[in-house]
């Protein structure tokens, strides 16, 4: 492994039509596809919860998914909060 490669955790609240649309599904399979770790989750108030660790650039790439969300979400917004890198997952997966 390239030591010179960052590692970034980040913590994301997505807002807007992002139930119920396979939101968690298709950010599972793009997680997995760049190598990043964490989870996904549905929350209470209708938003969905992701923590996401791996390289800057494919964390970016899979934020900048999130945005868009699969064909039927409707992103409003996304609250992002930079954490300490922890090396905390071993795969990325669905909770709740």
């Amino acid at each position: 492994m390239d030591k010179d490669i960052k590692k970034v955790r980040a913590h994301l609240l997505i807002s807007g039509r992002v139930q119920g649309v396979s939101f968690r599904y298709y950010t599972q399979d793009i997680a997995q596809n760049l190598e990043i770790k964490g989870w996904i989750k549905n929350c209470w108030d209708g938003k969905v919860e992701v923590v996401i660790e791996g390289e800057e650039e494919k964390v970016k790439k899979l934020i900048n998914w999130c945005y868009r969300g699969p064909g039927s979400a409707i992103v409003e917004k996304i609250d992002i909060k930079w954490e300490e890198y922890k090396r905390e997952f071993n795969s990325f997966n669905i909770r709740g």
